[in-house]
């Protein structure tokens, strides 16, 4: 297992005198000792991320925030801060594989703001991401096989009311279908779509668990 600590970057953002942008961004950084060039790869990688997204908040969400702030005030309508939080979940950590995922929520005005959930799963080996096709060996059938699956566990759901989902999911899920959107936990891959592809805002980022036995079989 990899030791992992969390660095963190957050500031508050005045304009006026008024808070209008406020971000916490959270990444992961490998702990180890001496040189590794493959884990140095994952940490400047997530770092980059990082700062990428400092900069998004502090210019380009700034300069949105402030312009509606402006245009509230001058037309008495309430201004709430605007706000990024960037966090993460380590799902598999057995070395030399890991396995994350990461959400991305931003609110810039409106009733309610939005997730964005990125992943990643590095074999740390050899300093590369892994792909989907790889953990079925190439298998061409594996797309086939996790969209039926997919489909079976959105059918069983809606029967039982555990979920919701547009009446048109069978399409959605086939154009919505995301090469890079799926991670390791424990035992399965774990498949996702993002918000308001497949389902409505209420029922967040859905998240299908593929056993891979049960795909072959």
């Amino acid at each position: 297992m990899f030791e992992v600590k969390t660095n963190v970057i957050e500031n508050n953002i005045f304009y006026k005198k008024t808070l209008i942008v406020k971000y916490r961004i959270e990444y992961p950084h490998i702990v180890f000792k001496g040189f590794n060039y493959n884990i140095n790869k994952f940490n400047n990688f997530n770092q980059l991320n990082a700062m990428e997204l400092k900069l998004y908040a502090e210019k380009d969400l700034y300069e949105d925030a402030k312009n509606v702030y402006d245009y509230n005030i001058s037309n008495n309508i309430p201004f709430f801060p605007y706000e990024l939080v960037y966090n993460y979940n380590i799902t598999y950590n057995k070395k030399p594989i890991i396995s994350l995922y990461f959400d991305q929520y931003i609110y810039s005005s409106g009733a309610h703001g939005s997730t964005v959930r990125t992943s990643q799963t590095w074999n740390l080996n050899t300093g590369m991401q892994i792909s989907l096709s790889s953990l079925f060996n190439n298998n061409c059938c594996y797309v086939i096989l996790i969209l039926k699956e997919i489909l079976h566990q959105i059918e069983t759901q809606t029967e039982n009311g555990t979920n919701f989902y547009f009446e048109n999911y069978a399409k959605l899920v086939i154009e919505n279908f995301n090469f890079d959107q799926f991670y390791l936990d424990n035992n399965t891959i774990a498949i996702y779509f993002q918000q308001y592809d497949i389902a409505p805002y209420s029922s967040g980022i859905p998240v299908f668990l593929i056993y891979m036995e049960n795909l072959f079989n």
